[in-house]
């Protein structure tokens, strides 16, 4: 072949330097392609001067003798690819049975030397088609063990293979001087110290470490304690293991926690499966008022921290005062974003579940605004609240609804969150409190129309609110608390339901306090016969059907079936308000369209009778009869209005017990004036659960004191 590359030579179609590479190539039989990857030649055509090769993806691809020697790399037959092409059932089973032999084979291919990731790219998938870590694991541990192999304490530096064998305490000892510095070093301490029962003499090469790091950490006990203490850690642990005495000149953690001014920062910079044992070293190094430095730190670590210190705290049997430190700073709104973010991740735990309120939401948007002009700023916080759905309802569902609305104003005006996460939170809030609809909106409540309500209803509604104030939200919280009891909050299914049924609760306090506050209390006796209005019966006959009924139209939630009693608020009442005698008036309901005619008026609670005059009066009215009957049937059977009454009631309200008029007193004539209507007196304001929220609740708006039990028309 060479003959062949020299009359190529000759003619001028192929370099001389091209000759010792193709040489080569048609030698070893296999290439490597910068793009097209490995490949085998196929056939050497000297006469055309070309050069067949079978890439992965390009087979029987024809290139040029004299490109192929400048664009391929000669791949010898005992390279990996080489092998994998020729047995790679061989290969898999020597994988299987002799983890270094392949691995020694992939490093030899590459020079002697080569990462984790080449030789994983190497093997997988084909040649270790089953779990690559695991086989790397058992592989690892046998490349420790064998003296040809070097593995760095980096994973991205190359794993070397050296044909000379040398000792195990010798590589480890190797790396542990090799090591810049300190850090560096205790990564190597730790590998010494993992294997030192292998080692031939333990106590001699732990001894030889030990001077060493002593050096190292009095030299750093001053500019970084918290890597002195890791040192202090990792030496005393070689030393116990290799069953030596300490150094009578030795630096002790107790000695660099005094030289310490801010515990919080040095713990902060311990590694995490170091921190319990840094910990526990401060707390031998301060008897006296570890707990009190402890707690001082919570407000300026991380969150991570702030539970391991509180661990540590409650422990020791430090609870008590924990919780009243966390509740000083959250009612200063002192609590920095890291401490709350803690402290919302463990709501779920039964220590700290009492102080989670509406103060601790509060807390929260000062924290995130005080971070806004922090040189190193922070998001956690605001996304934990973003991202936890349920978070901001469990902070706030304790409170009474105006309490709520002014957490409503301050997150609105808060500048911490842009506009689109601003709208999600008010979404959550509005899900939860329908009342605080008309605030995010815009609307004034003064806006807000009252609602006209019967002293019977609104009594009602007002023993509803008492009831649950005073029974039902008190004995939930013992039902909270007794499940809180039980354990573990995650899985506690009895805290969940009763936390859920709380929930209930609140939004329909919130309702009744939304719907008392707006509330009118009338007896009706200032209703008007000359149109339909509120506190007014009426005769109304449906046209085309000759159908009459009688309806009595009384305050927002009275409605009584039987005796045709409907809310003024119904679709029935409003098509008739303001509706006069032989006027007619359409309703339609549900695809029904009906048209009725108003054929009388009375008022339904009649002013007291005036006494005997000498001036003669117009005859009495007719008065509605209270159940007329009804005229026959037409060919077409009416809806009966009943269906109508219930298809238009205001939804969820109550049945009324049957309110009958009140008899006026008999001193005195009655006056000409109606009496006017009369506002709702204040509900009793519902008991906070929390600690935090004890303070913020309000009572319900002012509003007049109901009437005696006897209303009566004014008096002139």
């Amino acid at each position: 072949m060479k003959e062949a590359l020299e009359s190529l030579v000759s003619a001028g179609k192929i370099e001389r330097r091209h000759v010792a590479p193709l040489l080569a190539l048609i030698e070893h039989g296999y290439c490597q392609h910068r793009g097209w990857g490995f490949g085998r030649i196929r056939q050497v055509d000297p006469v055309f001067g070309r050069m067949i090769i079978d890439f992965a993806n390009k087979p029987g691809h024809s290139m040029d003798l004299g490109f192929a020697a400048e664009q391929l790399k000669p791949i010898p037959r005992d390279h990996i690819l080489a092998r994998k092409a020729e047995d790679l059932a061989g290969l898999r089973t020597l994988a299987a049975l002799k983890h270094l032999e392949v691995i020694k084979l992939v490093l030899q291919s590459y020079g002697g030397r080569a990462t984790v990731q080449q030789i994983q790219e190497a093997l997988v998938p084909d040649v270790v088609t089953a779990d690559w870590r695991k086989w790397w694991e058992a592989a690892r541990q046998e490349l420790k063990k064998d003296g040809h192999f070097l593995i760095p304490l980096k994973k991205t530096d190359p794993i070397v293979y050296q044909p000379e064998e040398t000792s195990l305490r010798q590589r480890l000892l190797q790396d542990f001087h090799a090591a810049k510095g300190l850090k560096a070093r205790l990564v190597a301490a730790a590998e010494l110290l993992k294997n030192l029962g292998e080692l031939d003499d333990p106590r001699a090469a732990a001894a030889e470490a030990l001077a060493l790091l002593n050096a190292e950490i009095a030299s750093h006990q001053r500019t970084q304690p918290a890597l002195a203490l890791e040192a202090i850690f990792t030496r005393d642990d070689l030393r116990a293991a290799a069953g030596l005495e300490p150094a009578p000149d030795e630096v002790t953690a107790p000695a660099v926690w005094e030289q310490v001014e801010q515990p919080g920062r040095v713990l902060e910079q311990i590694t995490v499966p170091r921190q319990k044992r840094a910990f526990h070293s401060f707390r031998e190094a301060r008897p006296a008022d570890w707990h009190t430095a402890l707690l001082e730190t919570l407000n300026h670590v991380n969150a991570r921290l702030c539970a391991e210190a509180a661990r540590v705290l409650i422990e020791a049997g430090h609870l008590d005062p924990l919780k009243d430190h966390l509740v000083r700073l959250i009612s200063l709104h002192t609590a920095s974003s890291e401490l709350l973010l803690w402290l919302a991740k463990e709501r779920g735990t039964d220590q700290f579940a009492d102080l989670l309120g509406p103060e601790v939401f509060r807390a929260m948007l000062s924290a995130i605004e005080r971070d806004q002009f922090q040189d190193k700023k922070t998001r956690r916080l605001q996304d934990y609240i973003l991202s936890d759905q349920n978070l901001l309802i469990e902070l706030i569902e304790t409170a009474d609804i105006e309490l709520i609305k002014d957490l409503t104003r301050a997150l609105q005006l808060s500048p911490s969150f842009d506009d689109m996460d601003k709208r999600s939170l008010l979404a959550r809030i509005v899900k939860h409190f329908p009342a605080v609809q008309s605030l995010i909106a815009g609307e004034q409540s003064r806006q807000e129309q009252p609602l006209v309500v019967s002293w019977e209803s609104l009594e009602r509604r007002r023993q509803e609110y008492r009831e649950l104030v005073e029974k039902k939200i008190p004995a939930n919280s013992r039902d909270i608390a007794i499940a809180r009891s039980y354990g573990d909050l995650r899985e506690n299914h009895e805290y969940k339901a009763a936390k859920e049924h709380h929930r209930l609760l609140m939004e329909r306090k919130a309702e009744l306090e939304y719907q008392l506050a707006r509330a009118r209390g009338t007896d009706f006796s200032d209703a008007r016969a000359d149109a339909v209005g509120i506190g007014t019966r009426v005769q109304i006959t449906e046209l085309g059907r000759d159908h009459t009924e009688v309806v009595t139209i009384l305050g927002a939630w009275d409605f009584d079936t039987e005796r045709h009693i409907v809310s003024y608020l119904s679709p029935l009442a409003q098509s008739l308000m303001g509706k006069k005698p032989g006027e007619e008036a359409e309703l339609e309901l549900e695809g029904h369209r009906a048209r009725y005619r108003i054929d009388r008026i009375e008022p339904y609670r009649k002013p007291a009778e005036q006494p005997t005059a000498a001036a003669p009066t117009e005859a009495e009215p007719t008065p509605i009869p209270p159940e007329p009957t009804s005229p026959a049937a037409p060919s077409v059977a009416p809806v009966p209005l009943a269906e109508v009454l219930v298809a238009t009631a205001e939804i969820g309200a109550p049945v009324p017990e049957p309110v009958e008029a009140a008899p006026a007193p008999s001193a005195g004539p009655a006056s000409a004036e109606s009496e006017p209507v009369r506002e709702a007196a204040p509900a009793p304001t519902a008991v906070a659960e929390n600690p935090l929220a004890a303070s913020a609740a309000q009572p319900l708006p002012s509003a007049e004191t109901a009437p005696p039990a006897t209303p009566s028309a004014p008096q002139n």
